[in-house]
């Protein structure tokens, strides 16, 4: 009796609040078009349909996933109108900066239509010219507010003599129309338009397409026979591709900047030259290494605060170490695994990051947790004094992942590796789709290394304790070397520098280092070293004549003024570490190194 009383309350009070969760619509349909490119213009209407509300709101986001800025997309956003289904004009207002409130009582049917400037090519933006088309759909595409899960149209018209889109989102009716399962599904699908190549390989099973733009020199007959390895090389750790199909856009331009994942594809951006020689080729393949690594690690295995996204503010977490960190660790790895890398190479490519991360001073400040959570504030707004107070989760995260990795393996005597630790994640995801904690993270890493990792993460992820990297690679039958400079007395004046125009125009001043202490700053241009002119090319000769402990006189311009400064070179302090295999290395050792570095 009681058990019915309840129901019949729970049924009566669900009655009573269902007007106050009524759909704000029913369908959404977007049509773009680029009938000016020249202009940078992109044409966007939005169609809402089975609206019961009598203000609908339409936003578009601040940032673009993966990219952890907010970028403040609607300040391109211009020559906003909206009508109702008759063509009958509507009232709106801006709401704050990235929302739009239309008035629609009364009003089934809404079209909204706006342009965005586009013209920063980044693979976290969108852009349009006279040449191709790209879109990021979070700097292009509206969505109702409180309504992100409505099934979507999209329907593309391209730019006059333009034949190609490259999308993964899948085809339906006439061509050039797509859908999506949602807005998340539409944001996280870029778009190329334009007169692109194409070519396709099957690697893992699975279909994958190349869209490449830009002039360059690439070989397509060894790209599809290296991506098909670096593919099958990252499947392999995992164990099973979750795509039916994925999607490669490449950019190859002058100046490129890096990548940016997304569930079924990515977009890359290339030196267009840069296929014509070894390092430049190999440097692409770590690329397309990181950027597949993500459909897995981040797309999918993700933190807990990366979804489902909140497309109008910050989204914090402190393990971007895990999840940009752990994919920049495998990218080297998977092309040795591929066979693209020699183990020399790889070791090289580990020491230099070493090296690298060592001697920035940076990474005495601030920890990779913190580093992850300030992704939003520091990270992506680097400035003059970052390097000597900022550290960087990629970099300091590959080091966290190899000494992760080798924990595991001599915790467990070569039986497991890193790949076990990230299978487990992999599938704790597809039992139950959510994201991971911390704690969730130390756990599977504690269950294969066979070992508390309490004090690691107090040290090394929260802190900023000098990490003793010798006692890993001795488990792995290597030994380390450190060619630390200041052995050789070797004079520094603490200074980064730059060129400019011949000018030696300083970078970066080295926190506590002589020209720190003794007041050179960023932008000074150095003129001339105890009374002899120099330039850019000349001035690591005349910094090397010094003597450590004697004072040098500094002529200097700083804001168009003349100065002399006195500075007192310090013993150059810089790591530069080496491996090599231990002297009668022991079976155990051996195990271990081949396990470490094999699939």
């Amino acid at each position: 009796m009681l058990k019915s009383v309840k129901s019949s309350l729970f049924l009566l009070g669900i009655c009573m609040l269902t007007p106050l969760f009524s759909m704000a619509a029913s369908s959404i349909t977007y049509e773009l078009k680029m009938s000016q490119p020249q202009t940078h213009y992109f044409e966007v209407e939005v169609k809402v349909t089975g609206i019961d509300q009598d203000q609908t709101v339409l936003q578009l986001p601040v940032w673009a996933p993966g990219s952890y800025l907010v970028r403040e997309f609607a300040g391109h956003v211009e020559g906003e109108q909206a009508f109702d289904g008759n063509q009958k004009a509507l009232s709106f207002s801006k709401r704050d900066k990235s929302s739009w409130q239309i008035e629609t009582k009364g009003v089934k049917e809404l079209v909204f239509s706006y342009l965005v400037y586009a013209y920063e090519l980044s693979v976290r933006t969108s852009f349009l010219d006279a040449d191709h088309g790209y879109i990021n759909g979070t700097s292009i595409f509206m969505y109702v507010e409180g309504e992100k899960d409505l099934p979507i149209s999209l329907k593309i018209e391209p730019a006059k003599g333009w034949s190609k889109v490259s999308t993964a989102l899948k085809q339906q009716g006439q061509v050039f129309e797509y859908v999506a399962e949602d807005y998340d599904e539409l944001a996280d699908s870029p778009i190329e338009i334009g007169n692109q190549v194409e070519f396709e390989f099957v690697a893992a099973g699975v279909p994958h397409r190349v869209a490449m733009f830009g002039q360059s020199n690439y070989d397509i007959p060894r790209l599809k026979e290296d991506m098909k390895k670096v593919v099958e090389a990252a499947t392999a750790v995992f164990g099973d591709n979750p795509n039916e199909e994925y999607l490669f856009i490449v950019h190859n331009i002058e100046n490129p900047g890096g990548g940016l994942e997304h569930k079924k594809s990515t977009t890359l951006q290339a030196e267009r030259w840069q296929y014509g020689n070894e390092r430049g080729y190999k440097r692409f393949l770590s690329l397309v290494a990181h950027e597949y690594f993500h459909l897995w690690n981040v797309k999918r295995i993700r933190p807990e605060a990366l979804g489902p996204f909140d497309y109008q503010q910050e989204n914090y977490t402190s393990l971007l170490w895990v999840a940009e960190g752990f994919t920049s660790y495998y990218d080297e790895l998977l092309l040795l695994r591929a066979g693209i890398y020699s183990e020399k190479e790889y070791l090289k490519s580990l020491t230099s990051m070493m090296s690298r991360v060592e001697n920035q001073p940076g990474s005495k400040i601030q920890p990779v947790a913190d580093a992850s959570f300030d992704a939003w504030i520091k990270g992506y707004r680097t400035n003059e004094n970052s390097y000597n107070a900022q550290i960087s989760y990629y970099s300091k995260g590959v080091l966290v992942a190899a000494l992760l990795d080798m924990k595991i393996v001599a915790g467990s005597k070569g039986k497991y590796h890193l790949d076990d630790a990230m299978k487990a994640l992999w599938k704790a995801y597809q039992k139950d789709g959510k994201g991971y904690t911390e704690a969730d993270v130390q756990k599977v890493l504690e269950k294969y290394a066979k070992t508390n990792l309490d004090q690691f993460f107090v040290e090394i992820i929260h802190g900023t304790t000098n990490i003793d990297y010798a006692p890993y690679f001795e488990a792995m039958g290597l030994s380390l070397s450190d060619a630390v400079a200041k052995e050789n007395n070797q004079p520094s004046l603490g200074l980064i520098m730059k060129e400019e125009a011949g000018k030696a125009k300083v970078r970066v001043v080295l926190r506590d280092q002589a020209a720190w202490i003794d007041g050179l700053n960023v932008h000074d241009e150095i003129l001339a070293i105890d009374g002899v002119r120099v330039n850019y090319r000349d001035f690591a000769k005349a910094e090397g004549r010094l003597q450590v402990g004697e004072p040098a006189d500094i002529l200097i311009a700083r804001d168009g003024l003349i100065k002399n400064i006195q500075v007192t070179p310090r013993a150059k302090n810089s790591h530069a570490f080496s491996l090599t295999a231990k002297e009668g290395m022991s079976k155990s050792h051996q195990k271990n190194k081949t396990k470490w570095l094999s699939k």
